[in-house]
């Protein structure tokens, strides 16, 4: 993450359209690897939370002597235990979809439509809060801005957050469908997606989207107001959320899909 943000501002990239999405797409990808290292290798797995229990004191030691790292010793935690049980329930849903056979494609596409929104959101979430720090101070919203405005006003203002906002929904459709056509290519689905499950596909990706930008320059706004990062507190929520919104609306398209009898999903 560090070296993302150093290697951006080095060749004059905005850190805020990169470091965000590119952290959470390697999470993502070092969760997957040590899961499958785990169901190999169960033991592997008390080792880690072992050693991770003993590093407790000296993380927190490290982490006492500097007031920004500080804060978060105690304001940290909120965000993080919240985005997991929202996750969690995402998670839920998941695994109901999952155990019926012919529902049972879900598990390929829902990483791409959560990490797809995820990353959008956050990067948006990213650049107003970059916005807010920049030109406010903390307590203190832009002349005439209300905590959560209309809608229609995160993608019809006048400012670059909302430019940005229509770019990254217009980015939706085109990026949804390199990433259907790599799953065919790697055979991660059975069969090639039918024209009427990519259409259902790319419609539940912008709702998804859609919504998130909108809850985005809500909660952000509303974060500031009160006082707070939001750095700390919203990409965690609007990640959880995305997950929850993505895998709830793709269970509603496999299942609809299911019971007109399209088998270009499953």
């Amino acid at each position: 993450m560090v070296g993302v943000i150093i290697g951006s501002k080095r060749i004059g990239i905005n850190p805020d359209n990169v470091a965000t999405p590119t952290a959470a797409s390697f999470g993502d990808l070092i969760t997957l690897a040590l899961l499958a290292c785990f169901k190999l290798y169960p033991y592997v797995l008390y080792l880690v939370n072992l050693s991770f229990l003993c590093l407790i004191p000296a993380w927190v030691a490290a982490s006492s002597k500097h007031p920004a790292s500080e804060i978060l010793l105690h304001t940290g935690w909120e965000p993080i235990i919240i985005a997991m049980l929202i996750s969690s329930i995402g998670g839920v849903i998941l695994d109901k979809t999952v155990l019926d056979p012919n529902l049972a494609g879900i598990i390929v596409y829902a990483p791409v439509i959560n990490g797809v929104g995820g990353n959008l959101v956050s990067i948006q979430s990213s650049r107003i809060s970059t916005h807010l720090h920049l030109k406010y101070s903390p307590g203190q919203l832009p002349e005439g801005r209300q905590s959560c405005s209309n809608p229609w006003h995160t993608f019809f203002g006048s400012g670059a957050n909302h430019r940005s906002a229509k770019i990254l929904l217009l980015l939706v459709i085109p990026g949804q469908l390199i990433f259907l056509h790599a799953v065919h290519l790697i055979k991660g689905g059975h069969t090639l997606p039918s024209p009427l499950f990519t259409i259902a596909f790319l419609s539940a990706s912008l709702i998804q989207v859609l919504i998130l930008l909108c809850m985005a320059d809500c909660l952000v706004h509303c974060l500031w107001r009160r006082g707070k990062d939001p750095d700390s507190y919203s990409i965690p929520y609007l990640t959880a959320l995305g997950d929850l919104l993505g895998t709830a609306l793709l269970s509603i398209v496999f299942l609809m899909l299911w019971c007109i009898g399209d088998s270009g999903s499953v």
